[in-house]
């Protein structure tokens, strides 16, 4: 897998290289707001993409992850970076390519749920992380999570994004749940 990649020629370089040397899958890392917004040409040759959402959201949002200043902007859940993972996972879907998710963003339960529902096909995160992201995933569906996904991509902010996933996703107290008969 290629990291930093920028370029749909850098890909073509990389992937033919791999090839040349035996490998039978060659992938880039997407951690660049150009790669994301070229993921159908560079996924035209890559075998699949992995979204690096750390230096995404940093390069993204103009924030080094380093600079305590500008801490506050280093946040996956920002529409921008948001509306980055959904051009990857939607040239995925359309070429048939994995898209993964790797970064701290995948451990964040409610996070990988809005991420699955922007296409992601698989997430990486640390072993402590890994029961409560299955715990989430699991009680949702595809469609809760691609409407999760749209009620984030609609904030102004990452903060906002957060409230509306989290308030959709909250379960209804019993008063007001509906009742069948």
């Amino acid at each position: 897998m290629a990291p930093m990649v920028a370029t749909v020629e850098e890909t073509q370089y990389f992937t033919s290289l791999a090839r040349e040397y035996g490998l039978k899958t060659a992938g880039v890392m997407v951690e660049i707001p150009s790669s994301a917004l070229l993921a159908d040409r560079i996924l035209a040759h890559a075998d699949f993409a992995s979204i690096g959402t750390n230096d995404l959201t940093q390069y993204t949002m103009a924030a080094d992850r380093m600079l305590g200043s500008v801490a506050g902007f280093q946040d996956p859940w920002h529409p921008a970076v948001l509306r980055l993972v959904r051009e990857v996972g939607d040239a995925g879907a359309r070429l048939d390519k994995p898209v993964g998710i790797c970064g701290e963003a995948a451990a964040d339960p409610m996070l990988a749920l809005v991420l699955v529902g922007l296409g992601a096909t698989s997430l990486s995160m640390a072993p402590s992380a890994l029961a409560d992201v299955r715990h989430t995933l699991s009680k949702h569906t595809l469609d809760e999570a691609r409407n999760f996904a749209e009620l984030a991509l609609a904030a102004d902010d990452a903060a906002g994004a957060r409230l509306a996933v989290a308030d959709a996703a909250a379960p209804l107290p019993p008063h007001q749940k509906e009742t069948t008969s």
